[in-house]
């Protein structure tokens, strides 16, 4: 039978391939695989296993003359930037030996070099070899090629991540009419129901190939034999491809494990990931502090506070900041399974305790407290460890996740928060009394631009209290995400008062934008120019003098233009089709998150067959099954079948959604084993880079 921790054991395996080949040599590592190693045990496991230096893969790096052997390992094709990235550094050193690790299998390379023939060997590989050879100007030389699904970031013994597909989302509609526009009239798509795998354009082509590879290996390590089911277009592709793999259909002949995989595209339920109704500490903590260089998951502690260093604006650059993902201490991994899982009030008290346990188990002076948690009460306990070295060494790890838990709870924009989840209940009570245009026309008192940093009238909000150009996007997402659960009204008469409402609301948010005095990182993803979005994700417009009036107003009305279709994104399916309660006089309107309302179909006591989760490994066979059904009683799989159940979020799954899944397990069936995959643990504000900054057609792969 297999276990979760067979699951989460197979990244330490891939990544023990890749350890097995640093000895003595100086390792080029890409971002995204130097997250799942971060995860893993970090940099420290290379350098145990004889590595001799950690670089950044970039052509600025390079290697002196003692320094002949070189591990390249990146998440990319071996194609295009990444081949003159690797021959960059290599004509700038002196390498006799070179080994070059990539995560993307050798079949997705005989794709994207259009081999659609199956070949023995790795030829692709192997004329890279003869390649490395050449650039380090020695034919004798030795270079290897292979590839080691290194992917997988252990996040949690209930969470597994993929950096290296973090920016892998599911379509919406202007993607749809991209993809139409070069497409005959005759054959154009309806929907993002009708797309296929080949409708796609190669490079997101390539890269759900790559996925499918990579769980492919993952299923193999763990002698499993996989039933897949899908929730949405996107999920529909990626479980297609992954249950007509080539080197699949003889590992379900032999594996003798099985498992259910539920893929759910993250397009359904787009309420959740930005509403701020989620009672959990580590998605407050994400949201607020700031993002860890470089990564997208973990986020980066100050430790100024553990040092006698004194608070100047140089300080914050010469201590190395802390984080969340804590491999080293078992105690801190207890702490963070809690604070990841529970809820906010639980996730803060088991902070206190695992510092008090600490403190006294270094007989420091530690004064008890009861009652509320307070950030002051966290920081005296941390500042007892203060410039001791053997024991901040010994509670390294439990320290930064009291560091980020007291930084989070005294941070300057907290309360917007609460005035988020505030505006967002009223919003959802005034859905079930009046149409879209009505409630949408509350937002516009919040449009307005914020005070300056020393316009603040007494008794008034300060200007951190007050929603940015941030809150406002994402109550718009908010919104439009359950259009359709308004009151229903004159259908020409509304369509004609939202678009005037549409123009009024993208002024405002282009005033409230260019009057911002600092921007933030969405924004400086949202004002790249669509022509640079994909070399310039991560810049943008920097500061406020750098964007003009027009690049704001256009980045509003592509953004309007893509809030318009979020509403229909539950429209194909059946039976899920709400996450929303009205009203009914003694109960207020709530929210229904669609994976509970998933998960409650899958642990159903009498097995309902749930129209909306569709099998996707039955193959021909299961066609024939459906057509001889209309005579005969045919029972299809489900997903409860199995003794183990994974859950793959593709675009990504909240801290809040983790604990839903947890108390859905407790609650429908104890005892069961359930595994969640996802692209990357959101923030909300994510959810709108995804949505509006980031190049869903066109993914950066290496191609």
């Amino acid at each position: 039978m297999p276990m979760t921790e067979d699951f989460l054991r197979f990244p330490h395996q891939m990544w023990e391939k890749v350890l097995s080949k640093v000895k003595k040599a100086v390792v080029f590592m890409d971002s995204r695989c130097a997250e799942a190693l971060h995860w893993s045990g970090g940099a420290a496991l290379l350098l145990e296993a004889g590595a001799r230096n950690l670089k950044e893969f970039s052509s600025f790096e390079a290697c002196a003359e003692n320094e002949p052997k070189a591990v390249f390992v990146v998440s990319t094709l071996l194609k295009g930037r990444t081949i003159d990235v690797i021959k960059d550094i290599i004509s700038l050193s002196h390498f006799q030996y070179c080994v070059v690790i990539t995560t993307v299998a050798h079949s997705v390379h005989l794709v994207a070099n259009n081999v659609t023939t199956e070949m023995e060997g790795n030829p692709v590989f192997e004329q890279f070899e003869e390649k490395l050879c050449e650039w380090m100007g020695n034919m004798n030389y030795t270079a290897e090629v292979m590839h080691v699904p290194a992917v997988f970031a252990p996040v949690s013994q209930q969470l597994l991540l993929t950096p290296a597909f973090a920016h892998l989302f599911p379509l919406l509609f202007p993607d749809l009419e991209a993809i139409n526009t070069k497409r005959p009239e005759k054959k154009r798509f309806g929907s993002l129901v009708d797309m296929d795998m080949n409708s796609l354009p190669v490079e997101l082509q390539l890269e759900i190939k790559s996925l499918a590879a990579v769980l492919n290996a993952m299923f193999e390590a763990t002698g499993t034999r996989e039933e897949s089911f899908a929730v949405g277009p996107m999920s529909r592709i990626i479980a297609g491809e992954l249950a007509g793999h080539p080197q699949a259909k003889n590992r379900r002949k032999t594996a003798p494990n099985k498992a259910s995989i539920i893929f759910v595209d993250r397009t359904m339920d787009l309420t959740g990931a930005v509403g701020h109704h989620g009672d959990n500490l580590v998605e407050k903590i994400l949201t607020v502090l700031e993002p860890l260089p470089g990564h997208v998951t973990d986020i980066q502690v100050d430790m100024l506070e553990l040092t006698s260093l004194q608070r100047t604006p140089h300080s914050t650059n010469i201590l190395a900041p802390g984080c969340l993902a804590q491999t080293q201490s078992p105690a801190a991994q207890a702490l963070w399974e809690t604070m990841l899982t529970s809820k906010h009030k639980e996730g803060v008290m088991e902070v206190r305790r695992h510092l008090v346990e600490a403190a006294s188990k270094e007989k420091l002076p530690i004064k008890m407290g009861l009652g509320r948690v307070t950030p002051e009460q966290l920081r005296s306990y941390v500042q007892l460890f203060r410039s001791r070295p053997g024991m901040l060494e010994s509670h390294c790890g439990v320290l930064q996740l009291g560091l980020a838990t007291a930084q989070t709870l005294r941070h300057p924009i907290m309360p917007r928060w609460d005035a988020c989840l505030a505006f967002e209940r009223l919003l959802l009570q005034a859905l079930g009394d009046s149409d879209f245009t009505a409630v949408l026309r509350q937002l516009l008192p919040l449009m307005k631009p914020r005070r300056g940093e020393d316009d603040t009238a007494s008794g008034s909000r300060s200007r951190e209290e007050e929603c940015g150009p941030d809150e406002l996007i994402l109550l718009l997402v908010y919104l439009y995400s359950l259009a359709d659960e308004a009151q229903p009204s004159d259908q020409d008469a509304e369509e004609e008062e939202l678009e005037k409402l549409e123009r009024e609301l993208i002024g405002q948010l282009t005033l409230v934008i260019t009057q911002e005095q600092h921007l933030s990182p969405l924004l400086q993803k949202l004002t790249a120019s669509p022509s640079s979005l994909k070399q310039r994700a991560s810049h943008g417009c920097d500061t406020p003098e750098q964007l003009t009036m027009e690049q704001a107003h256009a980045a509003a009305e592509g953004l309007f233009e893509t809030l318009r279709g979020l509403s229909q994104t539950r429209d194909h399916l059946k039976q899920l089709r709400s996450v929303y309660t009205a009203s009914d006089g003694v109960h207020q309107a709530t929210y229904r998150p669609f994976l509970r309302q998933v998960l409650e179909e899958v642990f159903h006591p009498d097995r309902p067959e749930c129209p909306d989760i569709e099998y996707m490994s039955g193959g021909l066979t299961d066609l024939l099954k459906t057509g001889f059904s209309m005579f005969m009683k045919v029972t299809r799989p489900h997903p409860s079948d199995n003794p183990l159940l994974l859950v793959f979020l593709v675009g990504g799954v909240t801290a809040s959604e983790l604990r839903l899944i947890k108390e859905a397990v407790s609650t429908h069936k104890p005892g069961s084993q359930v595994l969640v995959l996802s692209t990357r643990l959101l923030r909300p504000t994510d959810i709108a880079e995804l949505l509006f900054a980031t190049p869903r057609l066109s993914p950066d792969i290496g191609v």
